[in-house]
């Protein structure tokens, strides 16, 4: 599908004041985009107050419209005559009390209604839509069944379910349900950004996203005695954004795309923090396994055992290659990431 793209036709981002989205709007303003910004409230200047200054100072514009993931078409005025839709809401949260209601249903009905308003608006020429890595593998053994035991864009989790890993399981459904949408029709395109854990300071330092959770909880002390050697994926922020807008204006570009920059793990990333700030409780020594099986439910609901047995110890690795070729990505380093994301929170007394 050849792309002709226009900065005179606005974009749409949804979840305007996400994690993600922040610095994605952030790119566009400053290239000159007009943005229109799907928001729950409109009206909250408090919560748009870090978009409204970034607009201020770029060459682009932001209008900002109402809209709920789990309200049908509630998503039209904002699409009206737009050439690309970022969906990037979702929620990202691990501890829920009703799994169905806080992640599944925000997630695929969210999925379900902005793409059925991109269909009814004959504007839009691209969807990209925030996956997750969480919708190609569900634990870190699961990779090791893998050819070559590393995940690519072929790969969907199996593993999880409403029970077990409901937020990976509602990334999957998502994305799932865009792919069956997308393929009903020609119109426009799609394509799938799936990050893996998305670090980096944001464009609003108190943030909700369980990212700052993750680590606010290196620098308060939650795992002085030591850091598990959980192996993840770790990537910033800022580069994600970059993924999303380079996604929507390659013509060339198509498909999922695995957007990590590390093979590491919780243990790495809090050493990586460590080389700066030694003067704070940030681990620097891992966890034994064993331990961290006993106590770790009794710390945390969401450190089941299941999970710690099924993903403690185990390398996590990725095929990065697709992203790095057609999105013409280049990843910060794990220290950047990492440190700037724990300096930010020092400077707005999280920590």
């Amino acid at each position: 599908m050849k792309l002709n793209m226009n900065k005179e036709l606005p974009v749409m981002v949804t979840g305007a004041t996400g994690y993600v989205a922040g610095h994605l709007i952030k790119k566009l303003l400053e290239n000159g985009f007009r943005v229109n910004a799907a928001v729950r409230d409109p009206k909250n200047l408090e919560k748009l107050k870090y978009l409204n200054k970034i607009a201020e100072e770029s060459s682009g514009s932001i209008e900002y419209f109402k809209a709920d993931l789990l309200q049908e078409a509630s998503y039209e005025e904002a699409m009206k005559g737009v050439q690309v839709v970022f969906h990037t809401a979702s929620p990202f949260t691990l501890e829920v009390e009703n799994p169905q209601k806080e992640l599944i249903d925000p997630a695929l009905l969210g999925t379900r209604n902005v793409l059925n308003s991109v269909e009814k608006c004959e504007s839009v020429k691209r969807v990209i839509l925030t996956s997750s890595c969480a919708a190609i593998y569900g634990d870190n053994v699961d990779v090791l069944q893998l050819p070559n035991q590393i995940a690519t864009e072929n790969d969907w989790n199996l593993s999880s379910s409403l029970d077990y890993n409901p937020y990976s399981y509602s990334k999957k459904l998502a994305e799932k349900e865009a792919w069956t949408i997308n393929e009903k029709q020609s119109r426009w395109s799609l394509v799938c950004i799936n990050p893996c854990l998305v670090i980096g300071p944001g464009v609003n330092p108190f943030g909700s996203s369980e990212s700052f959770k993750i680590m606010k909880q290196l620098g308060d002390g939650t795992f002085k005695f030591g850091a598990p050697d959980w192996g993840m994926g770790i990537v910033d922020v800022r580069d994600v954004a970059e993924a999303h807008y380079n996604a929507a204006f390659n013509p060339e570009a198509n498909g999922r795309y695995i957007v990590a920059a590390h093979s590491s793990s919780f243990l790495e990333l809090a050493q990586a923090i460590a080389l700066k700030y030694d003067s704070y409780p940030v681990p620097k020594k891992k966890v034994p396994k064993w331990l961290l099986w006993l106590i770790g439910p009794f710390l945390n609901k969401n450190l089941t055992r299941q999970s710690i047995a099924r993903n403690v110890g185990y390398r996590w690795k990725a095929d990065n290659s697709r992203g790095i070729r057609d999105l013409g990505l280049n990843y910060r380093s794990l220290e950047e990431s990492g440190q700037e994301s724990f300096q930010q929170m020092i400077d707005h007394k999280v920590l």
